[in-house]
């Protein structure tokens, strides 16, 4: 019985790692055709296309602070490792 548990375990611990993806965008920034839409940029302007700019030049500026996070973390953990 418990070789077969642990089996499952393991399937189901590499299909729930397989969701995880540090590349995702973070989702706090919202939708970024209504946060436009609501400062009452109208649809096709310049100040829309701008406005959809900053937006993604944001996201991808939190998407470069993760990873830098994420890379000094292990930076980090290799320098300082905890030995038992």
């Amino acid at each position: 019985m418990l070789p077969r548990t642990l089996i499952a375990l393991t399937f189901a611990a590499i299909a729930l790692a397989g969701c995880a993806s540090r590349y995702d965008a973070p989702t706090d920034l919202g939708d970024d055709d209504a946060f436009c839409r609501q400062n009452g940029v109208a649809v096709g302007s310049s100040e829309y296309v701008a406005c959809r700019k900053d937006r993604d030049v944001q996201r991808s500026n939190a998407v470069t602070r993760a990873n830098r996070a994420q890379r000094d973390l292990g930076d980090y953990m290799m320098r300082n490792p905890s030995r038992p």
